[in-house]
């Protein structure tokens, strides 16, 4: 089959690869038929994720047709279902998952060991996103193996479009995480840094849950308007204005009820000397991450307040201001999102004409045109804000 392989940092390749088998009771093969980038595969591409090898087949955004079962698969799943799969691989049956804390799944990562000297303890393994957390083909490929395919793929039926229903498998489940992770009260005013996929779903989310208003952070003009167009958030420039600035002024002094980070370890700052800095951090191995959303918002929040960290971070950060944090009674939560909690729930609100999520796709693609969209996703070229690859 072909699949999109990382190759080296930067570079990524369409290759023939082996096609996927059954290799457990509990897997499923599925037929691919959308997949999508997502903003979390840069890092990979930037190689900041540690322990990808070359020809790892990339991709946890996506969705198809069920066209092999194991015999040990259950929740009334078919061949010829149609199915979109959460990007967490969870068992459903350990003590996270009970819990529905799907994303740290005790027994779906065979190289917990490798993760537990990085991060203590291991977090679940995750399709196409490096041996560190697993060493799972991913999906943008043609075909693909899911593991507990019972708990991980999500019966869609045929009503609705590829493209109403594919962000079920991440980026929509991920924004609604972080606005859940607020507490949002009826009234609150919601800051959120990045107008990607993420942040605009975290916006519309927000808003859902009962947000007077959402102030969307970012720096190019194509996201912001979108974030105004689609979400009816408020924005802010940040190559423009001072942020810190800006949010006491919208909120008469007091700050942001909550703060949401959906920008993760690649941030960019408007002032050169500190993105400097942390390049040459990140250069010299002193830090791993960029967290200048990070610090925005922990200074931002308005005291009492929630910092939620939906954006996605890999190892660690200098000059945290943990003395803001503590001393002003903050509030932070963080994680990858607990994909297989939501779908349900969400692709009700699609139905119902609540949420659609299609409004952030702006291109669409062969699967063998990859490693192009790579290139105008990662350099924010022809205002890409989001890839679908149709194989």
């Amino acid at each position: 089959m072909r699949a999109n392989c990382w190759i080296a940092p930067n570079r990524v390749a369409v290759k023939d690869v082996p096609d996927p088998q059954i290799l457990n009771p509990r897997d499923a093969v599925v037929r691919i038929t959308s997949s999508a980038i997502c903003g979390s595969d840069l890092h990979l591409l930037d190689g900041f994720i540690p322990a990808m090898k070359k020809g790892d087949v990339l991709g946890h955004e996506f969705m198809g047709e069920v066209v092999e079962l194991g015999q040990g698969v259950r929740d009334g799943l078919r061949v010829g279902d149609r199915v979109v799969v959460g990007f967490p691989i969870s068992c459903g049956d350990c003590f996270s998952c009970r819990r529905g804390l799907y994303s740290v799944c005790e027994n779906s990562n065979p190289n917990a060991t490798i993760a537990e000297t990085a991060m203590g303890h291991s977090p679940a393994g995750i399709f196409g996103y490096s041996h560190l957390l697993g060493g799972y083909a991913g999906g943008q490929a043609e075909y693909v193996r899911v593991p507990y395919a019972d708990v991980g793929a999500l019966k869609v039926g045929d009503d609705l479009p590829d493209e109403k229903v594919l962000f079920l498998s991440d980026v929509l489940p991920t924004g609604y995480q972080a606005a859940e992770m607020c507490d949002i009260t009826p009234g609150d005013t919601v800051a959120v840094w990045g107008a990607g996929p993420v942040g605009q779903f975290a916006t519309v989310s927000a808003f859902l849950l009962g947000a007077r208003r959402v102030i969307v952070i970012d720096r190019y003009p194509y996201r912001l308007r979108m974030a105004e167009e689609h979400t009816g958030a408020e924005t802010v420039n940040y190559e423009e204005t001072n942020v810190l600035d800006a949010l006491r002024e919208r909120t008469a002094g007091r700050g942001p009820d909550a703060c949401i980070d959906a920008v993760g370890m690649e941030g960019h700052h408007a002032s050169a000397a500190l993105q400097a800095y942390d390049r040459a951090k990140q250069a010299v191995k002193a830090e791993t991450d960029r967290p200048h959303a990070l610090r925005e918002a922990v200074l931002s929040c308005r005291n009492g307040g929630t910092v939620a960290v939906i954006g996605a971070y890999g190892g660690f950060v200098d000059k945290f201001p943990m003395g803001s944090f503590m001393n002003r009674s903050l509030t932070m939560r963080s994680g990858q999102a607990h994909v297989q909690r939501y779908m349900r729930p969400l692709l009700e609100r699609i139905r119902r004409g609540e949420i659609d999520p299609s409004f952030v796709i702006t291109h669409t693609m062969r699967l063998d045109d990859t490693p192009h969209g790579y290139d105008i996703f990662k350099n924010k070229q022809d205002e890409c804000v989001k890839v679908v690859l149709k194989p």
